[in-house]
């Protein structure tokens, strides 16, 4: 009974000490003191002058605690918030159903306030929707000066046709179309399934001058043990200090929150649609064109859902013409949220795309130009 005491002075004193360290960290949805409670409980715990055992003892308990107080005092702190339709400080957001061969692609465009000529399309992975964990990936492109149409796939989000084959290939292909008659460059950047699906459509035409694919898979087969095994080894992997940014954004319950989608509605099995794409195919059948697009390709080097040597197989097909970036660290669930893989595309897209908007400018402006951002 005496120990109680001793263990809630610990106690007091960790929460008072994470929540200052969430607060001045810019971690707010690990924060709930507003950079004063914290300050005060710390004090108060220090008063007391916790014991090194009471301290490591409380501190396990000590972290929850504070997660549950964060969620509490910042119900409204949801990063998904930031993809809602409607006008914001740097851009505004519309809700689109951009027609297609096989009905409305469901999709979010989203205009910088300052002109943008150039576009980026994003596809999503499997089992997600438009707006799964983008919003990161959003406002680095929106700071890089590009407008974005986030697209449902097919048997996703809010799309009303179920995931079949070839009919999701218009998906990416309508959605770049509908781009090109409203932007001068069109860039397209697909991940995992969106990846496959994004290639297959530039191979059969649609409009693309810079194209980034994210650990897309060429094939997918799995027994039941293994895909258990293989969701376990990409969970364990998720939690990575790199990733404590995304509570700048929100508390653990809306990231959490966040990974809840509407699942898949097939009549193609996801292997089957895989075998169907065929990813290596398509890259080799886009490489054989003149007037190929230049190719960025980002893959994970803890990735459990890809089979060995995949990734190789995969640069391999686009040797002498795309640029392939490993992210050592990463796993297939966290690829797209690593600062790594969000800063190399964005810097990538911004160099290919602007290049071309500056090679098309009349030569007086494209020397100034030049001169101005050190070409």
């Amino acid at each position: 009974m005496k120990q109680a005491p001793t263990i809630l002075r610990g106690l007091i004193t960790w929460l008072g000490l994470l929540d200052s360290l969430a607060h001045h960290t810019g971690l707010h949805g690990l924060s709930w003191g507003r950079g004063v409670g914290g300050v005060i409980l710390s004090l108060l715990g220090m008063a007391g002058r916790p014991r090194l055992r009471d301290l490591l003892t409380s501190l396990p308990l000590a972290l929850p605690i504070q997660i549950g107080m964060a969620c509490l005092a910042n119900p409204h702190l949801n990063p998904k918030h930031q993809l809602t339709p409607g006008h914001y400080v740097n851009r505004r957001i519309e809700r689109l159903d951009i027609p297609g061969e096989y009905g409305a692609i469901p999709a979010l465009h989203i205009i910088p306030a300052k002109e943008a000529r150039a576009a980026i399309c994003v596809a999503h992975g499997s089992g997600a929707d438009k707006t799964f964990y983008a919003w990161r990936l959003c406002e680095a492109l929106v700071a890089e000066g590009f407008a974005i149409l986030l697209i449902d796939l097919d048997g996703h989000g809010e799309s009303p046709r179920p995931q079949s084959y070839p009919a999701i290939i218009e998906s990416v292909g309508a959605a770049a179309r509908w781009l090109r008659e409203r932007y001068a460059w069109v860039g397209l950047l697909g991940m995992s399934l969106g990846g496959a699906v994004t290639a297959c459509a530039v191979a059969n035409g649609a409009p693309c001058d810079a194209l980034v694919v994210w650990e897309s898979p060429p094939r997918l087969r799995v027994d039941k043990a293994g895909y258990r095994r293989m969701q376990i080894t990409e969970m364990l992997r998720v939690a990575r200090p790199p990733l404590i940014h995304l509570f700048r954004d929100g508390t653990f319950y809306h990231i959490l929150k966040a990974w809840q989608t509407s699942g898949i509605r097939a009549q193609i099995g996801t292997w089957d649609l895989f075998d169907a794409l065929d990813l290596v195919g398509s890259l080799e059948r886009i490489k054989a064109n003149p007037q190929r697009p230049p190719l960025l390709l980002v893959y994970a080097g803890r990735d459990a859902v890809l089979h060995p040597g995949s990734e190789q197989e995969v640069a391999r097909a686009s040797a002498g013409w795309g640029e392939f970036h490993l992210v050592p660290r990463a796993s297939h669930l966290t690829l797209p949220l690593e600062p790594q893989t969000i800063g190399i595309s964005r810097a990538w897209l911004g160099k290919m795309l602007l290049s071309r908007m500056v090679a098309a400018m009349p030569p007086p402006y494209e020397k100034k130009a030049g001169l101005e951002r050190g070409f």
